[in-house]
């Protein structure tokens, strides 16, 4: 099975589970700023999610001088989790430090 790596700049933690990384991502570093609306959110999946569903992808490129790949990356990645990942179980462990 493969593993998870959480993906973020600098950190080379990886999990067997999906629902581990995105947990370790929301809780274990920084919050990122939304270049396009200023909103806060967890860095990772959810700033990808945010950014993807909240935005165009004009918008997303235009704030992150971003090209397509840098698009089809992060759509690859939202899909990847979305298919795999218990979301609402994700948004328990989160909201309850579990």
């Amino acid at each position: 099975m493969s593993r998870w790596a959480c993906g973020l700049k600098g950190c080379d933690a990886a999990f067997d589970a999906v629902e581990d990384a995105v947990v370790h991502q929301t809780t274990a570093h920084e919050r990122h700023e939304c270049q396009v609306c200023g909103a806060v959110v967890p860095d990772g999946y959810f700033a990808i999610r945010h950014a993807f569903d909240e935005h165009t992808r004009a918008e997303f490129v235009r704030a992150y001088d971003a090209d397509s790949d840098d698009v089809r990356e992060r759509e690859r990645i939202k899909a990847d989790i979305e298919e795999i990942a218990d979301l609402d179980r994700i948004v328990e462990r989160v909201d309850g430090d579990v």
